[in-house]
């Protein structure tokens, strides 16, 4: 099976090329993402809790699903299939917002990505792929808040930064 391959960008979000994902995190190479998060009627979010074979972030919190974009798919798109490849279920997304971000691990690896940050709602249990997902849960966003201030080892380094800067869209958008 080949590598899959992230769409690099510029700031502006125009593609300037394609490069295998392994190849640039390792580089540091701005590439183009996404971010989904589902909330329910409560006025929760889902969060998946990444498997434990990730390469990186390994059984970390975070949104419902994230990944990256192919060639020729729209954001919407991307978000829908990883939905239902990661967590199960299908829902309708609206993108919100977009940023740029730069994190580092500690594996040699660096994540040097524009967000896109989408929101859908959906009530029901995920069937979760656990070749991708260990765990889910669903947190309310104050619960989020407080947990994320007395535990942020146990997040992942995106979710943490939509979540601090961005939570306001979260809250202006529940159902």
């Amino acid at each position: 099976m080949t590598e899959e391959k992230v769409i690099l960008v510029n700031e502006r979000d125009e593609p300037i090329g394609l490069m295998p994902k392994l190849e640039a995190h390792e580089k540091a190479v701005l590439h183009r993402a996404f971010s989904v998060f589902i909330l329910n009627d409560k006025k929760e979010v889902m969060l998946q809790q990444r498997a434990h074979q990730k390469y990186h972030s390994p059984l970390l919190w975070t949104n419902t699903c994230c990944s990256h974009q192919r060639e020729g798919e729209t954001n919407i798109q991307a978000g829908k299939r990883r939905l239902i490849e990661e967590m199960g279920f299908s829902a309708d997304l609206k993108e919100l917002f977009h940023f740029i971000y730069k994190a580092p691990f500690d594996n040699g690896l660096t994540e040097h990505e524009l967000d896109h940050v989408m929101i859908g709602y959906y009530n029901g249990e995920p069937i979760i792929n656990h070749e991708e997902v260990e765990d889910w849960k669903w947190m309310s966003i104050e619960a989020i808040r407080t947990d994320m201030q007395q535990h942020p080892e146990l997040y992942t380094v995106w979710f943490k930064i939509i979540f601090q800067k961005f939570y306001h869209f979260l809250e202006s958008h529940v159902v």
